[in-house]
């Protein structure tokens, strides 16, 4: 299988013909089905992908890691460059739930969440597949579907909020999912933002592909904040026992973690920013 994995959205710009806006949006072309992971936070997505020639009609289906702005809104400007009535997106059923995050330097709570309504959004011709499972894409791609909590390293984050009635509770995030690529090298693991743990992610993705080899991890970490320093070693310690052969890790990774990771993982690490092109044949 041929690939062509585009990143239309992230935080920082390949280069000065491209918007870099914090989120994430990869579009992953292949013989079997063109399927874009994500579309960023507003129009980056869409602005990157007509500066790189790429018409987003070419998209068969939409895959959500999850809930939050940064990975959802663009989906209003991607839809209507795809302009079809039938776009099937698949995703977790609380995509849709209220999302917030708490801001600790003004103690305040900020919606995250998904930034359209369900009735805006089938009227631009979305077409909601939504599961707890893994979901097949096409032959050799899935979704991971609820990724288990399996490392000790890997916590969930307090200042990740979901709204219940009327109170704010912690968001266990559930909804966060994976894209699982199967190819002759090994596993290619696309991930969101890595809100449940990029290595429970992997370890999920090789128990329901029921493939052990690992060949390139990409997307986001989460690897950043106070408390994060064990948390990039132990990290880094695991994808050198997984002996992940390429790791493009970006957007939520954080700037302290890419460097220990790409002085750990040597030429393995790449830096993976908006209008970046991996070809694997």
């Amino acid at each position: 299988m041929k690939l062509r994995l585009i990143t239309l959205s992230e935080d920082r710009a390949s280069g000065p013909d491209f918007i870099g806006q914090t989120g994430l949006s990869v579009l992953v072309e292949s013989d079997e089905a063109n399927i874009l992971f994500d579309t960023g936070q507003g129009i980056s997505a869409s602005y990157n992908a007509d500066t790189l020639g790429i018409e987003l009609k070419i998209v068969d289906k939409i895959v959500l890691s999850h809930g939050h702005v940064d990975h959802t809104g663009g989906l209003h400007e991607v839809l209507h460059k795809i302009r079809r009535k039938d776009v099937e997106i698949v995703a977790h059923p609380d995509i849709w739930k209220s999302k917030y995050v708490h801001i600790r330097e003004r103690s305040t709570d900020r919606f995250v969440g998904l930034p359209f309504q369900h009735a805006e959004l089938e009227r631009l011709g979305a077409k909601f597949r939504l599961s707890r499972e893994s979901t097949k894409v096409s032959e050799n791609i899935c979704t991971t579907g609820e990724i288990p909590m399996r490392t000790q390293f890997e916590k969930l984050s307090p200042d990740m909020l979901v709204k219940e009635g009327t109170e704010l509770i912690p968001d266990e995030v559930l909804d966060e999912q994976a894209l699982i690529i199967n190819t002759k090298y090994g596993l290619i693991i696309i991930l969101g933002c890595s809100h449940r743990g990029a290595i429970n992610a992997i370890y999920h993705a090789q128990k329901i592909s029921g493939v052990e080899k690992v060949y390139m991890v990409l997307g986001g970490c989460h690897l950043s904040g106070p408390d994060s320093k064990p948390r990039i070693k132990a990290t880094t310690d695991a994808l050198k026992e997984l002996d992940v052969h390429k790791a493009g890790l970006c957007h939520c990774t954080g700037l302290v973690a890419s460097v220990h990771l790409a002085r750990e993982l040597g030429e393995g690490f790449f830096f993976n920013n908006a209008g970046s092109v991996i070809t694997v044949d």
